[in-house]
């Protein structure tokens, strides 16, 4: 494995999986633009190395994690389920019951001992080989990217920050931006609920100031690690170890005693002073839209070091496909048989790029008695990283979670509208904007899978079975209907080898201060020329209806699922456009990501 970054991008460069940009490119919205356009081409195009950036002597490569090629070469597998299926060796481990199951548990344990970091014994480190200290410190010297044009300023987006709690002693390495705000400080946008956020306020309670170290660049398994959702108390260096199969080489900081990768391109030293808030943000999200400005702690630095010749290692991130949803591919598959090892029932699961990550997860089930389906929407939303989801959709074990085609099948056939459906309330991710209440709202279960002995049935649509309406006529339908514009029948192609059970309709929707959501819906409902379609999604007026995967990710961040769906018998609308006051949605909402000014 690789014992830094030159070492992986040397491999990338000999696999043809790099492209080097030698014009001079700013780190100003230049290498964004570049880096957008690279990971939206097919397979998430190349890596990106921009050897001549303005007003920097550093390099800095984009898009390195950004295909699938290149995800599975970062963390050495030929695919990701091989990763899975080591760590499944130690989730499924169990008490011996005899000698030679003794001796398979002390290798097991000889193994893991070789994961665990390791001191770097040579007289300097080269992440300390270039020091900078007291009036010498100076951000702008870094080429920190300003990634979007509305974004607060220029933003630290791969750092691996590195903390320690003041109550058990232990490290821990998350990856949080950070908003450059002068030559010495920085934001520290850790989430309430990560563990650098946990761990500062450890540190607000005892009023005591609180050490922080920031690694910027090393090796991909390294990198990779910070993205992790590790649990609470577990280093993240550990799993690091473990990817790489061998131990990650650490050094001590110069100005605080936090321990970071000795192999590292760049590190920041400095401190958060409890309780000290600045207004970081907007910046624009992984989400492909602008998180909104906000209080966050401010990161003082007392130290930068670097390597002689570093290279800087940047992320861009917006509306999926970006890097980051390789890096959330490798998160899906490697955590499975954590989920399972509480879970069994679990046969697999599926994140969509388009609900970035926290929004949607489509779950197969080895049902085995009535409400299993229910049950394990309920327990998903009590683990971990899983409380974050706002939509949870189970389907038979005999049914790959990401097949597309039968998920679809499965929806125009067998989901029923009245039974199918649960709403919940309860913690979301502070990154969506759809609910009323920042962090908290309503979430929704949509259990897909096979009726067994002890359930309902499902309810049955008679008139579904009619045929289209004349396009014409639907057409001059939409053209007298108030706020609506433009109309997509979704699916049709299915509908011709199935028995449909549910028709789905997207509809361009035009609201007003006088004219909601809910007001438009009730026109749809109430049109006798739309019965046959009973699954309506409203749309923006300038969302392109043909775009499948764009009509997916509105539907996935735009609904709050309490709220949106409206629902009349076995009919639904559901209102995927932006929210206003006139849909009593008092938050702001935030703007898409364009270059565009």
């Amino acid at each position: 494995m690789y014992s830094n970054l030159s070492d992986f991008l040397n491999v990338l460069n000999k696999t043809g999986e790099v492209k080097f940009i030698r014009k001079k490119i700013s780190p100003c919205i230049g290498i964004s633009k570049i880096t957008d356009a690279e990971s939206k081409s097919p397979d998430g195009g190349k890596a990106l190395f921009f050897e001549n950036v303005e007003d920097s002597d550093f390099p800095v490569v984009t898009n390195m994690f950004g295909s699938s090629r290149r995800i599975c070469l970062a963390l050495g597998v030929e695919n990701l389920d091989q990763l899975a299926d080591r760590l499944r060796k130690f989730t499924e481990f169990s008490p011996p019951g005899n000698l030679k199951q003794a001796f398979n548990a002390l290798s097991l344990a000889l193994n893991i001992s070789r994961f665990f970091p390791r001191r770097f014994r040579g007289k300097i480190p080269p992440c300390q080989e270039v020091i900078y200290q007291g009036d010498d410190i100076d951000l702008s010297r870094l080429p920190v990217l300003t990634c979007w044009p509305k974004d607060a300023g220029p933003f630290i987006t791969l750092p691996m920050v590195i903390t320690r709690s003041l109550k058990t002693g232990r490290q821990n390495m998350g990856m949080y931006r950070m908003q450059i705000f002068d030559r010495n400080t920085t934001g520290m946008h850790w989430h309430i609920h990560k563990d650098g956020s946990h761990y500062y306020r450890e540190y607000c309670n005892a009023q005591q100031r609180m050490p922080v170290s920031v690694a910027i660049g090393a090796d991909p398994a390294t990198i990779y690690a910070a993205t992790a959702p590790m649990p609470r108390g577990i280093d993240e260096i550990l799993l690091s170890g473990f990817i790489r199969n061998k131990p990650v080489v650490m050094t001590r900081c110069i100005t605080n005693d936090l321990t970071v990768p000795a192999k590292a391109e760049f590190i920041l030293e400095g401190y958060v002073e409890p309780g000290e808030l600045r207004t970081e943000g907007p910046f624009g999200d992984h989400t492909g839209y602008y998180s909104l400005a906000d209080k966050y702690p401010v990161f003082h630095l007392t130290a930068i070091s670097h390597r002689k010749h570093p290279i800087y290692n940047a992320t861009l991130v917006g509306r999926p496909p970006m890097e980051d949803c390789y890096l959330a591919k490798a998160t899906e598959r490697l955590f499975l048989p954590m989920l399972q090892t509480v879970m069994p029932e679990i046969r697999d699961y599926w994140f969509p790029w388009e609900g970035v990550f926290h929004n949607v997860v489509v779950v197969s089930l080895d049902k085995e008695y009535a409400g299993h389906a229910h049950k394990l929407i309920s327990g998903l939303w009590g683990q971990g990283q899983m409380s974050f989801c706002k939509a949870i959709v189970v389907i038979d074990h005999d049914m790959a979670p990401s097949d597309k085609k039968t998920l679809i099948q499965s929806l125009i056939t067998q989901l029923d509208t009245a039974s199918d459906i649960s709403i919940s309330r309860g913690i979301l991710d502070v990154l969506d904007h759809s609910s009323p209440y920042p962090n908290f709202g309503n979430k929704i279960g949509i259990d897909l899978t096979k009726r067994c002995n002890g359930e309902p049935p499902r309810s049955l649509l008679t008139k579904i079975i009619l045929p289209f309406p004349d396009e014409n006529r639907l057409t001059s339908v939409m053209g007298k209907m108030p706020g609506v514009t433009r109309y997509k029948i979704l699916f049709h192609k299915f509908y011709k080898n199935t028995r449909p059970e549910n028709r789905f309709l997207a509809l361009n929707a035009e609201k007003t201060f006088q004219r909601s959501g809910h007001d438009i819906a009730q026109h749809v409902l109430k049109s006798k020329r739309l019965e046959l379609f009973n699954i309506i999604i409203l749309y923006d007026k300038d969302i392109d209806l043909e775009d499948h995967s764009l009509l997916l990710w509105k539907l996935f961040n735009n609904v709050d699922p309490g709220r949106d769906i409206i629902k009349e018998g076995n009919r639904v609308v559901i209102d995927a456009c932006k929210k206003g006051p006139m849909d009593h949605h008092e938050r702001e909402w935030p703007e898409d990501l364009t270059f565009d000014v």
